[in-house]
């Protein structure tokens, strides 16, 4: 079971959208996926459909072990896709990890064990706190969303330090999926400059699939459908089926 988790701590990226679609993609593609939503604006648990409240999310319950992994699982209608939703709720859970030794670790022993998944993907809030760390503690790999901006790529470094961190204290084993580029505007001299400043710094690290800017991500949350799902004939689509056969590729 390859565990990876989408991260970026600047916000407005296409985190979420990547996580979403990248796991519908897969879903689409045979593989048994699980969705886990960390991030308490529960944007992912919205678009996969499901229905948050201000109460305690399954994944607060997740990470409090107040109930068993296999309960706090939603089917969703679409096969092979699953998702443990978050909501609002979830923000508390951070100050208490902060408390607790080895709160970063919470979400590895939570996860530990679980069976009948070919991927499990763990989306992030837009910060390095415990949510984030903890799924980078729990994961194999870390795929990492790059908008086509020069300011969206200031934060890369601290992730990539944040990451080697990790590595260093407690998961050795963690390494970088890949750079996925995402509100690509191929009409833009901006975008296409960063792909090429990014590509020509991360080499093979950075997906050749470019995610395009689309305000049908938009239409797809407010529906509750992955985009892959409610447009599967649009460029965007297109290009997370693309990446999703790239990771497969790199498994």
């Amino acid at each position: 079971m390859r565990t990876i988790a989408v991260a970026n701590q600047k916000g407005g990226v296409a985190k979420t959208v990547s996580a979403v679609n990248t796991g519908a993609a897969l879903a689409g593609l045979g593989q048994r996926v699980l969705l886990v939503d960390l991030d308490p604006q529960a944007n992912l648990s919205l678009n996969a459909g499901l229905t948050t409240s201000s109460g305690e999310p399954p994944a607060y319950a997740l990470l409090s072990g107040k109930e068993p992994v296999g309960g706090l699982i939603t089917a969703t209608r679409w096969d092979g896709l699953d998702v443990i939703g978050a909501g609002i709720g979830l923000s508390a859970v951070e100050v208490q990890l902060a408390r607790v030794e080895d709160g970063h670790l919470r979400l590895r022993e939570r996860l530990r064990g679980l069976k009948g998944y070919d991927y499990v993907l763990i989306d992030t809030p837009p910060s390095l706190g415990f949510l984030t760390l903890n799924a980078l503690s729990a994961a194999t790999e870390v795929l990492i969303p790059v908008q086509c901006s020069f300011l969206a790529m200031q934060g890369l470094r601290q992730l990539l330090e944040t990451i080697e961190a990790v590595r260093a204290h407690g998961n050795p084993k963690l390494t970088v999926c890949g750079l996925a580029l995402t509100m690509h505007d191929r009409r833009t001299r901006h975008s296409r400059e960063v792909v090429s400043t990014v590509r020509g710094h991360f080499g093979d690290l950075v997906f050749d699939s470019l995610i395009p800017r689309s305000v049908a991500f938009d239409y797809s949350t407010v529906a509750g459908v992955p985009l892959v799902y409610s447009d599967p004939d649009s460029a965007a689509a297109r290009a997370y089926r693309n990446l999703a056969r790239e990771v497969l590729k790199r498994a």
